[in-house]
């Protein structure tokens, strides 16, 4: 039997699906905050709200085996709170903590974390990408909260012995994708000119179906426990190249200005808008040759493969 948190967001919902629909013998029990929609057979959904350091799992971790805890305070762009790290904290670190304690006493098995590659850092040089084993380097709040969260469950599984796995995702993007790169689908889908014709950094991104496979490889593969994974489609491209494909996939044809890089980064500079500036011209990659090695895991889908069921997604 299998927890997964989060399990009405973008990432927790494709897993639940695809867990409940591997074998008639594995129950799914999708944690949700309300219980306002239907289920595919096989699927246990259990109220228990926020993910909150007094969070009450009892019901959720009953029978469970293994936990995938996808449940988190998101990156936000714009972050309103008063006191945005500790906002982060009371949710990405303690609530998961909490979670993680609660299910050590319930006998699960192993508990692998959704964590994010804001722990590695906010950029890499072209040519040098982020390593699973890297000293952690985030910057922002949600980064260091992630980080802080994995240095948690760390302590509590090495008291307790229950297996960890942590899994880093690079920007995801698929069928119900939202924030940046639904606008970057809408902006090709307009036909409008962009100005992003000579950007010539290195991004990696990852396919929901690609994160979703290999979530469920560390769930069950002996040689996951206590190892650390990026995750990536195993290919970078440029954000010009970025928005040619996804043209390709529309059938449609991109229309890029050759603007260069430093007139973007300086006009939004201007605008206050430097992350967004950073996403666009920036690099991050991630290398994966870690989880070919130890767990026998390439990407199912191309990146082209996962564009295409991207825009398939929004069209219908």
């Amino acid at each position: 039997m299998v927890l997964v948190t989060g399990a009405s967001g973008f990432v927790g919902n494709a897993l639940v699906v695809r867990l409940a629909s591997k074998s008639p013998s594995v129950v799914v029990v999708a944690a949700v905050r309300q219980l306002n929609k239907c289920w595919p057979n096989g699927v246990n959904p259990i109220q228990v709200g926020d993910l909150l350091p007094s969070t009450d799992w009892s019901k959720a971790l009953r029978g469970v085996d293994s936990v995938i805890h996808c449940s988190a305070r998101a990156h936000l762009m714009k972050d309103n709170a008063t006191d945005s790290l500790n906002a982060y904290r009371q949710v990405n670190v303690l609530g998961t903590v909490n979670l993680a304690s609660q299910a050590a006493k319930a006998g699960v098995r192993r508990f692998v974390f959704v964590s994010s590659i804001k722990v590695n850092g906010e950029a890499t040089q072209t040519g040098r990408p982020f390593m699973a084993d890297d000293i952690p380097s985030p910057i922002g709040p949600y980064g260091v909260s992630k980080m802080e969260a994995e240095n948690g469950l760390r302590e509590l599984c090495f008291r307790t012995g229950m297996e960890l796995v942590i899994v880093r995702p690079v920007l995801v993007y698929g069928a119900g994708v939202k924030a940046n790169f639904t606008n970057m689908l809408r902006w090709v889908q307009s036909g409008v000119p962009l100005p992003l014709g000579r950007i010539h950094n290195s991004r990696s991104f990852v396919a929901l179906d690609n994160l979703v496979d290999l979530l469920i490889n560390c769930l069950i593969h002996p040689s996951a426990a206590g190892q650390t994974f990026l995750v990536s489609d195993g290919e970078d491209v440029s954000t010009s190249d970025l928005l040619c494909r996804i043209a390709d996939a529309m059938g449609k044809t991109a229309f890029l200005l050759p603007l260069p890089a430093s007139w973007i980064e300086l006009t939004a500079t201007f605008l206050g808008k430097q992350e967004l500036a950073q996403r666009l011209c920036g690099s991050l990659q991630v290398n994966i040759e870690k989880n070919q090695r130890l767990l026998g895991w390439r990407p199912p889908l191309t990146l082209d493969e996962g564009l295409k069921k991207a825009v398939e997604g929004m069209l219908h």
